[in-house]
């Protein structure tokens, strides 16, 4: 059964009808066939944007107590995962909740993602550099090579295409 992980954008949108990507969502997560996963602190982020209506956010854990989306919990290794990946890319906007959406690709090997935020491409360049630069040490036995091609790609290809890592928006943004 395919994996996917899913971003506060998508969830805020599915549960606030007056969002303006609620009906796209609701009809994306009709078709889609698969295991929903996030974390914690994305669901708290959900909770938060939701505070407008408590009925709203007793929908949501309902959904999730349904069996909807799956939660992953933080552990030890995976706050220093984010410790260490937030001090490699200092000069990358990464929130907490993106950092555990990383993580938990790694860990679960989940390479595609539902998200609508503004600042996605950040994220999806944060997972592509990670993912290019495992690829490229053990392609490659020079290091300073390594470092060349990798800040190359980096810096030209903001929206990169790689079969690594799938986007799925599949209509969900404009």
């Amino acid at each position: 059964m395919k994996s996917t992980l899913i971003d506060a954008g998508p969830l805020i949108a599915l549960f606030d009808k007056d969002d303006k990507y609620h009906e796209k969502i609701k009809e994306f997560l009709k078709e889609y066939h698969g295991r929903l996963y996030t974390s914690w602190p994305v669901i708290t982020e959900v909770l938060h944007m939701l505070d407008f209506n408590v009925e709203v956010q007793i929908d949501f854990l309902k959904w999730i107590r349904k069996g909807a989306l799956n939660a992953v919990s933080l552990t030890k290794e995976s706050i220093t995962r984010i410790i260490n990946l937030s001090r490699k890319y200092l000069d990358v906007p990464m929130d907490f909740s993106d950092a555990t959406l990383i993580v938990i690709s790694e860990t679960k090997n989940i390479k595609e993602i539902i998200s609508i935020d503004a600042d996605l491409y950040n994220f999806f360049i944060y997972i592509y550099i990670e993912m290019l630069e495992m690829n490229i040490c053990k392609m490659c036995s020079n290091i300073n090579k390594n470092l060349r091609l990798f800040r190359g790609l980096y810096r030209y290809n903001k929206y990169p295409d790689t079969s690594e890592f799938q986007v799925m928006l599949h209509g969900i943004a404009n």
